[in-house]
């Protein structure tokens, strides 16, 4: 299947996808701020950028869109049908370079934790992951 767009438009597109400050990462920023929670933005730990650190709890907080880390059973995880190849490559890519930071800011003492976008986009279901997380911040458990 052919793309309905031009290769410079789709490239112009895509490289308009933000990185930092995108919706679902304030949300959930200023969910923990009226919690009570502080935390850093663009904190470098081991030359690793967390979305978010909570330096107190020692936490790393990524807030990881459904589509790029490949969120299991997320209905916004799906692949595109053009070039499948190059797509599974990238998204293989991104999964393997999740876990090696994961597990460098765990052997340094961090704990992780990770936020889907899907869980930002309804209030109800928002709520709940937020009260897990704070839940979880407020124990030593190592992984959220």
């Amino acid at each position: 299947m052919t793309d309905i767009v031009s290769r410079t438009r789709r490239s112009s597109m895509m490289s308009g996808i933000k990185s930092k400050n995108t919706r679902p990462e304030i949300k959930v920023r200023k969910a923990l701020y009226h919690a009570g929670y502080r935390y850093r933005l663009n904190r470098s730990i081991k030359k690793i950028k967390p979305d978010l650190v909570l330096t107190r709890q020692k936490v790393a907080l990524f807030v990881h869109g459904c589509y790029w880390h490949r969120h299991l059973g997320c209905k916004l995880c799906y692949s595109p049908k053009s070039r499948v190849e190059f797509w599974c490559q990238k998204f293989s890519e991104n999964e393997k370079r999740d876990r090696k930071v994961n597990l460098k800011l765990q052997l340094n003492g961090w704990r992780v934790a990770v936020f889907w976008e899907c869980a930002t986009r309804k209030n109800d279901l928002f709520n709940k992951e937020l009260s897990r997380l704070i839940n979880w911040l407020e124990t030593k458990e190592p992984f959220f």
